[in-house]
C-alpha cells in the first residue's frame, strides 16, 4: 500500500476578480495542488515545490497542548464571527511551530474544497481522535460549532494539564532513581578499582563491607553490560506484553493501582477523566451510549476501560448509569451519588462537571504533597548510597590509622 506524502508549495495566479495572488499550499503533488487552487477559484500561473533550508533543524512535533491552543483559537476566531476558513489563516500565521501550521493549512484546503470541518480532521487520526471530531461533528450538525470548540479546548485543558502532572509525579522519582545507578555504578566501576589496588598492598584482612562492596565493584567491571542489556530487555518485553496480553495488561494496571501513594494518585486521574470526558460528551448532546464508547478509550487504564464497557451495555439495556457503575464496584461514592442527582435533575453534565474539578483538584494537591515528601527521602537514598561506599573504601584506611 502506497503511503501517500505531503509537501509545501509556492503558487502564483489570478483569483476571481482577476487579483494576482500568491502564497502557500501543502499537497501531494502539484497537479493535486493546482486542482485544490482550481477549487478555491484560483487560476494558477506558476506552481512549484517550496525549496527547503539547507541547514534545518527539523520539524518541531506536534503536542496534544498544541492541539488544544489551536481549538481554543479557533473558537475565538469564530465566535468573533471570522469564517472558518478565514480563522485557519489566521491561526496558522501566528504559530511558531511551522509542522502545525502546515497540518492547519492542510486542513483548511479540505475544508475549502467542500469536506466538512469533522471529515477533515478524521483524516489526521493521529492528532485528532475519534472523541475530538465526533464533537466537532456534533458542533457543525447544531450550528454551535464555536461554542462546541470552546467546550473542546477546555476539555482538552484540563485533561492534559492533569497528565502533566502525573507525569511529574511518575517522571521526578524515577529520573533520581537513574541518577543514583548511573552514579552508583560509575563509583563501582571506575572510582572503587582504585581503591582496591591500594588496599592490596596492606596485607591486612579488610572489613566485611569493604570486602562486600569490593565483590560489588568486580560484578559490576564484569558484568554492566549484561545487568544494562537484562535493564533494557525487562522494559522492552513489559511494554510488549503490556500491548499484546490482554491479562497482563489487566494485572500491571491493577498493580499500579495499590501501589502506596502513587495508587491513589493515579485512580482519582482515571476518575477525573472519566467524569471530565463523559460530562464534555454528553453536554454536547453526543447519546449517553456513544458517550460511554469514548469515555472508554479516555480512562487510560484496562480495568476501568472494560467495567466502562460495561456499563455501557447495562445502560443500552435500560439500567440507569449509576446503578451501572454502582454494580462494578469501582466508582467512588461521590461520583455515584453525584450522578444519581444528575441524571434524577436533568443535569448529568453539570455534575459530573464538578466531580471532574474536584478530583482534579485533588490530584494537584497530592502531586504537590508527593513531590514535597520525596525530596528528603531521595536526598536520604542518595547519601546512603554514596556515603556507603564511601565509608567502605575509607574503613580500611582508619583500621590502618588505629593500628599505627
Amino acid at each position: 500500500m502506497a503511503i501517500s506524502t505531503t509537501d509545501l508549495f509556492l503558487y502564483k495566479g489570478m483569483d476571481k476578480k482577476g487579483k494576482v495572488v500568491s502564497g502557500e499550499i501543502v499537497g501531494s503533488n502539484i497537479n493535486a495542488v493546482k486542482a485544490q487552487l482550481i477549487k478555491q477559484g484560483i487560476r494558477t500561473t506558476n506552481v512549484k515545490k517550496k525549496p527547503k533550508p539547507f541547514f534545518s533543524g527539523g520539524k518541531k512535533a506536534i503536542k496534544p497542548m498544541d492541539i488544544a491552543l489551536f481549538t481554543r483559537q479557533m473558537a475565538t476566531m469564530m465566535k468573533a464571527g471570522v469564517p472558518l476558513v478565514q480563522s485557519f489563516d489566521i491561526v496558522a500565521d501566528s504559530l511558531d511551530n511551522k509542522s502545525l501550521a502546515e497540518l492547519l493549512r492542510t486542513i483548511r484546503d479540505e475544508v475549502a474544497s467542500g469536506n466538512g470541518f469533522a471529515k477533515s480532521l478524521e483524516k489526521h487520526p493521529k492528532y485528532f481522535d475519534p472523541l475530538f471530531c465526533s464533537l466537532v461533528e456534533a458542533g457543525e450538525s447544531s450550528g454551535a460549532l464555536e461554542t462546541m470548540l470552546a467546550r473542546i479546548a477546555t476539555y482538552k485543558e484540563k485533561t492534559e494539564r492533569l497528565k502533566a502532572k502525573i507525569k511529574k509525579a511518575m517522571t521526578y522519582p524515577a529520573a533520581v532513581v537513574v541518577v543514583a545507578i548511573v552514579v552508583t555504578g560509575l563509583l563501582l566501576v571506575k572510582v572503587v578499582p582504585q581503591f582496591a589496588e591500594t588496599f592490596s598492598s596492606f596485607g591486612a584482612d579488610l572489613p566485611a563491607f569493604t570486602l562486600f562492596v569490593l565483590g560489588l565493584s568486580h560484578f559490576a567491571q564484569d558484568y554492566w553490560f549484561m545487568v544494562l542489556g537484562g535493564l533494557v530487555g525487562g522494559a522492552f518485553v513489559l511494554g510488549h506484553l503490556k500491548r499484546t496480553n490482554r491479562k497482563f495488561a489487566q494485572f500491571l494496571d491493577r498493580l499500579i493501582l495499590r501501589v502506596p501513594i502513587i495508587g491513589k494518585i493515579v485512580f482519582e486521574s482515571i476518575i477525573a477523566r472519566f467524569a471530565r470526558t463523559l460530562s464534555t460528551t454528553f453536554a454536547a448532546g453526543v447519546p449517553l451510549i456513544d458517550a460511554l464508547q469514548s469515555v472508554s478509550g479516555a480512562t487510560g487504564n484496562i480495568i476501568y476501560h472494560d467495567a466502562t464497557i460495561r456499563v455501557k451495555d447495562d445502560v443500552s439495556t435500560g439500567t440507569q448509569l449509576n446503578v451501572s457503575m454502582r454494580a462494578t464496584r469501582l466508582f467512588p461514592s461521590i461520583l455515584l451519588q453525584m450522578t444519581a442527582i444528575g441524571e434524577e435533575s436533568g443535569a448529568l453534565d453539570e455534575m459530573l462537571d464538578k466531580v471532574a474539578s474536584y478530583y482534579e483538584e485533588s490530584v494537584d494537591n497530592q502531586v504537590d504533597t508527593l513531590t514535597s515528601l520525596l525530596e528528603p527521602i531521595i536526598m536520604s537514598v542518595l547519601g546512603v548510597l554514596v556515603g556507603g561506599l564511601l565509608i567502605a573504601m575509607y574503613l580500611p584506611i582508619f583500621q590502618l590509622g588505629s593500628v599505627v
